[in-house]
């Protein structure tokens, strides 16, 4: 399978930490957006809405992160584990993906995108929109040991990269969310490639754009 993604995105790292997980060989093309690549005519023609990530597998191409998370599961996993087949465990899982793509991440971006890509001071109540998201998450994570429920699926690997760049990218305070120092801790130590793939793309990420200063 061909992998078209950025090492500093978070929503490609949960690609490819699933993909460990799976036991999954991803053909790495790394896709440059600051030097313009995902707009040459080779890339647009594979995808032509021109984001990463971007799975290519034989004649099937996905891109949209949570969309190949749980295509691969449903496709490669030797069981539902990480992605349970349950309509009800299934619909949690759903919904703390799209939290993450449409709340969290979301307002990370919104509050330090501006700072880091032009410049700008950053903005006190878009940091609270960011810690009103936090907070969301630490009151998921008051009621199971993991995102979706009692056991590890594939909203952690959503989620942990998300955390992970709001965390070393970002260097944003988690200290006051006890639920989450938990969660991340624990995956840090037991998620396959979390200090290669997130950490090491968030410090790339850190070091690509303008500083944070607070």
């Amino acid at each position: 399978m061909d992998f078209y993604h950025l090492p500093l995105s978070a929503p490609c790292q949960s690609i490819r930490l699933l993909a460990k997980a799976l036991g999954l060989h991803l053909n790495l093309k790394e896709v440059d957006l600051l030097k313009g690549e995902h707009l040459k005519p080779e890339f647009l023609k594979i995808n032509p809405q021109h984001t990463v990530p971007t799975l290519v597998d034989n004649d099937f191409v996905l891109w949209e992160s949570r969309a190949i998370l749980t295509y691969l599961c449903e496709k490669y996993g030797k069981n539902d584990g990480l992605y349970p087949k349950d309509p009800k465990k299934r619909a949690v899982v759903n919904q703390r993906l799209y939290f993450d793509m449409g709340t969290l991440y979301q307002r990370f971006s919104q509050a330090f995108y501006p700072v880091m890509m032009e410049g700008k001071e950053l903005n006190p109540e878009l940091v609270v929109k960011l810690d009103e998201a936090l907070e969301f998450l630490e009151s998921f994570l008051d009621k199971t040991p993991f995102a979706a429920g009692d056991k590890l699926t594939v909203a952690d690997f959503s989620l942990l990269a998300s955390i992970t760049t709001i965390d070393v990218t970002a260097g944003h305070d988690l200290s006051k969310y006890a639920n989450i120092q938990r969660w991340y801790s624990q995956l840090k130590e037991s998620v396959a490639g979390h200090q290669e793939i997130c950490v090491e793309g968030a410090i790339q990420f850190r070091d690509s754009f303008n500083p944070i200063n607070k």
